[in-house]
């Protein structure tokens, strides 16, 4: 009789069971692709009109919702991650600035002077998801937490009287964002080591090994920048971007034609870094470094007739371009031109450098913002003073409306005053082309925070109307110095106190681009910041005002004094206490007897005389009244010191 067959069920599962675990695991990969994190570096050069280099690094980090990769990151910093989620922030920019743009000669119409350009020192502000009640507490935590990050004096910002709560004249928002500044803090190498840390290469490899740290350094402007963004549906996405003027290397690199005067300078980037770019970053989605030609040299070109290629009448570039990108922007048609360079191409058998070369002398301008904004003080004394802020026309308004007599211009100021300059606002004063105004008829809106003593600082914030005809505007405001503790000077109280940069903002211009050219499935980051709407804006100068001081050498002489005081006291006491009166006087006695001797022989010969036993005597009594005199000394110093310590 023949066995039964086996059962075939199990025989058929296990086959179909492993088909789909195949199946999960092979589409795993593909349903989490579009969930990845991602990382592209981008480097932007441009020549300026003042013989000197633009060089903007951008980096950008993207992590998607916590939900879908959970704590653990491939290339997302781990340490902002965490910043995020433990303070709840919805939006962070950080600043570490050496220098000040200069929106005259650089530019003050674009996104970079924009967006880029930041006041000297620290500049912190943060949007936070929380309620009202728990900002303050969790902007405490957050600057401590920063200043350990980028090894920063932030912490500094966590008293009530370095940051404020603005409403509408730095950024609208709900009473949840926090604005703090630092404008004597000194930036290094110290902050940057930090920031690079934030890089999936850190500086190894890619982009970011052209960061030379003596070539870096030695420019006129520096202002390294940490961005970033989160939210429930798109995750957080972390833009990290230096900007910095350099002056080319003209020693090493090629002389140059006359520029009224001057030297006309080519460079690259080998003369701009001191290196070569060795290929991208391995983990990097994209490398790109981009070359702009400004607007005043594209009208330049197109004048002349010739084509605007890598190759024309006026310049040329060490290498040819991948792609030729078209800016435009809301005043013109065209403004100016980008060279693409894809890094990917690149390698450290075949290392990248480009540069520009100049074959003609060429004289171009950058566009300036509506209005040069200028601040200054005035007024002497260490008592009271007043604080000017200085509107120059640069006519900007003819190429956007024409010439009308009837239009007008929009500016909102803010500003951020200590509270030991106490400010009086109702002492506002606007003089527009030297003929005064009355408030109501160019102020259309103000918010003011009045400072409180050692407490919160002062914080105005105006919206200005002002007619297109107008030239010049002034605005001053009077103040009073106030006094401080010694215990609140800083070391170099001698030099003054710093009042933080005033933002104008001018609502009604727009420095976005638009690149109609890029495809946007390969756009790029760096361009795509360059398209979002940006209000036109400019910081002004930090103002230093002079402060009374007290005399700090006083506390200096009352110590050394008073320690002297002690010496002699303590000093004298314990010679008194610890001396040997009896041997002494038996010392007194042998070297009275050995030195009379010679006395006695000058007496006999001059024919005097002299009983010894006498003169031992009265160098005994003199021994005695000394040590008499000591311990009455002693005796009044220490009643002395007794009631000058009680009285104080």
């Amino acid at each position: 009789m023949a066995p039964p067959p086996p059962p075939a069920g199990p025989a058929l599962f296990l086959p179909l069971l492993l088909l789909l675990l195949l199946l999960a695991t092979s589409a795993a990969p593909s349903a989490a692709a579009p969930e990845a994190e991602e990382f592209t570096e981008e480097l932007l050069l441009r020549p300026l009109p003042d013989r000197k280099a633009l060089a903007h690094f951008h980096f950008r980090s993207t992590a998607p919702p916590a939900s879908s990769v959970g704590r653990h990151h491939h290339l997302f910093p781990k340490a902002i991650s965490q910043l995020v989620k433990k303070y709840h922030i919805s939006e962070l920019e950080l600043s570490f600035t050496q220098g000040r743009w200069n929106y005259e000669q650089w530019g003050g119409f674009d996104p970079m002077s924009t967006s880029n350009a930041k006041p000297p020192g620290v500049e912190l502000w943060a949007v936070f998801d929380l309620p009202l009640s728990e900002i303050d507490a969790t902007w405490k935590d957050l600057t401590h937490t920063l200043s350990g990050l980028f090894c920063a004096s932030i912490n500094f910002l966590e008293s009530s009287t370095a940051v404020s709560a603005p409403r509408w004249g730095f950024k609208l928002n709900e009473g949840n964002l926090r604005y703090g500044a630092l404008p004597r803090e000194a930036v290094c190498t110290e902050n940057l080591t930090p920031w690079l840390k934030l890089l999936p290469c850190r500086d190894k490899a890619g982009i970011a090994s052209l960061l030379y740290r003596p070539s870096i350094y030695k420019g006129y402007y520096h202002s390294q920048k940490l961005k970033l963004r989160s939210s429930q549906s798109l995750g957080i996405v972390l833009d990290q971007t230096l900007t910095v003027v350099l002056q080319p290397n003209t020693i090493s690199g090629k002389q140059l034609y006359s520029n009224h005067g001057q030297l006309q300078p080519s460079w690259s980037m080998k003369h701009l870094f001191n290196r070569k770019l060795s290929g991208k970053c391995l983990v990097s989605k994209s490398s790109r470094i981009f070359i702009e030609v400004d607007k005043g040299i594209v009208d330049k070109v197109n004048k002349s007739g010739s084509d605007l290629s890598w190759n024309n009448e006026f310049f040329v570039l060490s290498n040819g371009p991948d792609r030729l990108i078209k800016n435009l922007n809301n005043l013109e048609v065209q403004s100016a031109s980008i060279y693409e360079y894809d890094v990917s191409n690149y390698s450290e058998e075949k290392p990248f450098d480009v540069g520009i070369t100049w074959k003609l002398p060429l004289i171009w301008s950058c566009t300036p913002s509506p209005f040069h904004a200028s601040r200054y003080l005035m007024g002497s004394g260490n008592e009271r003073g007043s604080i000017a802020l200085s509107l120059m026309s640069t006519n900007l308004h003819k190429k956007t409306f024409g010439s009308p007599n009837d239009c007008s211009i929009k500016a909102v100021i803010f500003q951020i005053v200590p509270w030991y300059v106490k400010v009086y606002y109702h002492s506002l004063e606007i003089l527009i082309d030297g003929n005064r105004k009355t408030v109501s008829e160019v102020v259309e809106k103000i918010h003011v925070t009045p400072s409180e003593d050692k407490v919160s600082p002062g914080t105005l914030e105006m919206l200005l109307k002002f007619p297109c005809s107008m030239q010049s505007a002034t605005l001053t405001l009077d103040f009073d110095k106030g006094f401080l503790h010694i215990d609140e000077y800083p070391p170099d109280a001698n030099q003054g106190f710093d009042i933080p940069s005033a933002l104008v903002s001018f609502p009604e211009f727009n420095s976005a681009r638009n690149y109609p050219e890029i495809d946007s499935l390969l756009g790029s980051p760096l361009l795509e910041n360059f398209q979002e709407d940006s209000v036109v804006k400019a910081y002004t100068e930090v103002l230093l005002v002079p402060l009374t001081t007290p005399d700090f050498s006083m506390p200096y002489n009352v110590i050394t004094f008073t320690c002297t005081v002690l010496a002699l006291y303590f000093g004298s006491l314990l010679n008194a206490l610890r001396r040997r009166i009896g041997e002494e006087e038996r010392e007194l006695k042998k070297t009275t007897t050995r030195r009379g001797l010679i006395p006695l022989v000058l007496a006999k010969l001059r024919g005097q005389k002299v009983d010894p036993i006498e003169s031992g005597s009265s160098s005994e009594s003199t021994g005695s009244k000394k040590l008499l005199f000591k311990v009455v000394f002693v005796a009044v110093a220490a009643v002395l010191f007794h009631y000058f310590s009680n009285s104080s």
